[in-house]
């Protein structure tokens, strides 16, 4: 099982659909989340992609230099970017970083924002584009010249003269509910990711995907993409889930849900059908609470419960084929201690994975010293 954070260049705070304590997300914030992430032995960060947020690249390109093996999933958007430039970004990217650079294809789902980037298609066709982005893409980072010619995009002689550390090159990573987007994952993708849904339509999602790429002749790894709130106790972490929206107003969530309905986008369509709004139904499967999604688009469910509770639920996503989840809480900098702390010694996570020591020192182990002279060691 890998287990990865997320970094917040949207914004990050205590409570949702406030700027009560909003924390102010600058660079020196997110440089203390994915050095605490780094040391705590995440496996690597999603950094977010859209006019909402900094620019994922020159984040991500400002975070290499300040840890140590972290690896970053940072997103490649067709129909905005050129193939051929993406890919001699991501091949200095990867070379730089020494290999830690993973890609995240994002086809986007919101038709207003598309529009603000020159980007005038439906849904269908974005995929289309998509899938014509990506054969040249994979062709010109191989360093082979690379000549297309089609419905929307056409190069000649396209190549990357410097490659890619990892070969043949970073891993595709993409999500994608829709059947046009589950026929582009099996034929192009390395690893398909879903959001938090209740784990049996998790499975059932992961069983389709799985069956469109052996009929292409390829195989998928898969990842999902959820928030946890765990506490020491269930009380706790339930407390902390209400507390979490006890400063949303039906107003703000009215008006997150009509801009929410505005997408095209099939992930969204069945984010917002698990609650529809309402405050009264967010526990859609046993301690999967959709809170999150009442006025945030994309992953909107966490998993919420003391660390044994949560971890089941952990194991019943691997056990419908999940290898990696991708994580977040608010705010980010504590509760990615707060999930190393409870979750990590009860996960299949390797140990070379979860433990890091600091250049110069010697291993440490969780002690305590009190009274100036007693180490308690329980």
């Amino acid at each position: 099982m890998k287990l990865f954070w997320f970094i917040p260049t949207q914004g990050d705070g205590r409570y949702l659909g406030t700027t009560h304590l909003m924390r102010q997300t600058d660079h020196g914030y997110l440089k203390q989340i994915a050095q605490a992430v780094d040391q705590l032995g995440y496996e690597g960060v999603l950094l977010p992609t859209g006019n909402s947020c900094e620019d994922a690249w020159v984040v991500a390109s400002t975070l290499v230099p300040v840890t140590r093996r972290l690896k970053f999933l940072v997103a490649v958007r067709p129909a905005v970017m050129s193939p051929t430039l993406s890919a001699r970004m991501a091949a200095t990217f990867d070379r730089f970083s020494d290999g830690r650079l993973l890609i995240n294809v994002v086809t986007g789902g919101d038709p207003d924002e598309a529009k603000g980037d020159g980007v005038f298609l439906s849904h269908d066709e974005r995929y289309e584009v998509t899938d014509e982005f990506l054969k040249v893409w994979r062709g010109s980072i191989s360093g082979t010249p690379t000549t297309f010619k089609g419905k929307y995009i056409n190069v000649e002689g396209a190549k990357v003269i410097y490659p890619p550390l990892q070969q043949p090159h970073p891993p595709l990573w993409f999500g994608g509910s829709s059947k046009p987007a589950i026929e582009l994952a099996a034929r192009q993708v390395d690893v398909y990711l879903t959001w938090g849904e209740p784990p049996a339509l998790v499975a059932e999602k992961v069983e389709t995907v799985r069956k469109k790429a052996a009929e292409a002749g390829r195989t998928l790894r898969f990842g999902l993409r959820i928030h946890v709130i765990v506490r020491e106790t269930n009380e706790e972490a339930w407390r902390a889930a209400n507390d979490f929206i006890k400063y949303v107003d039906e107003d703000t969530i009215a008006r997150s849900q009509k801009a929410l309905a505005k997408l095209d986008s099939e992930g969204q369509r069945r984010m917002v059908s698990l609650h529809q709004g309402d405050r009264s139904r967010l526990e859609i499967s046993p301690n999967l609470w959709a809170g999150v999604g009442l006025v945030r688009g994309g992953a909107g469910t966490a998993l919420v419960g003391d660390p044994e509770t949560v971890a089941k639920r952990f194991l019943e996503y691997a056990d419908a084929g999940i290898e990696t989840f991708i994580l977040s809480g608010y705010p980010h900098l504590e509760e990615a201690y707060r999930v190393a702390e409870l979750l990590f010694p009860l996960l299949p996570i390797s140990k070379a994975d979860s433990t890091e020591v600091s250049e110069g020192a010697g291993p440490r182990t969780a002690d305590e010293v009190v009274g100036n002279e007693f180490r308690v060691v329980k």
